[in-house]
């Protein structure tokens, strides 16, 4: 009697972990489809790249004044490639502004309240996408202004 006890007290337990463990599994399947869950994700996203854009417009600004600066650089070396640091500085610059536009306009025309699973699962991936822009953009900063302190 003990045993067959214990085998049912045991049985059972492990039938209710069972279902609780697929009640989490259908949990976060549900939580793919849920509008709600979904935006707030992007927003977390959205939180999390939009404190660079600060970043992104002070090295905006330094470009402009190393372009500006160029004649006075060229001045004190004379072997200095100014072309090649054009180019490579307005490139930065495009990408940075780029990245920015692509924010603001993701802002701009985000739905927040959209209870639409394949539009917000879309603009998940959109803003995910823009978080690797994003990071892309602050490694470029990083390798390309390095030699420009102040």
């Amino acid at each position: 009697m003990n045993k067959t006890f214990l085998w049912a007290v045991s049985f059972s337990l492990t039938a209710v972990m069972m279902t609780a463990c697929q009640h989490n599994e259908n949990k976060t399947t549900e939580d793919n489809s849920d509008p709600k869950a979904l935006s707030a994700q992007a927003i977390e996203v959205h939180d999390e790249i939009m404190p660079q854009i600060s970043k992104f417009d002070k090295t905006s600004v330094k470009i402009d004044s190393i372009l500006n600066g160029l004649s006075v650089l060229k001045d004190q070396d004379a072997e200095l490639d100014t072309a090649a640091i054009r180019t490579e500085l307005v490139a930065l610059k495009g990408d940075i502004e780029s990245a920015t536009d692509g924010m603001m306009d993701w802002m701009r025309n985000y739905r927040l309240d959209s209870l639409d699973v394949t539009y917000q699962q879309s603009e998940v991936e959109h803003i995910q996408a823009m978080r690797a822009e994003f990071k892309k953009v602050n490694q470029q900063i990083e390798d390309k202004m390095k030699g420009y302190t102040k």
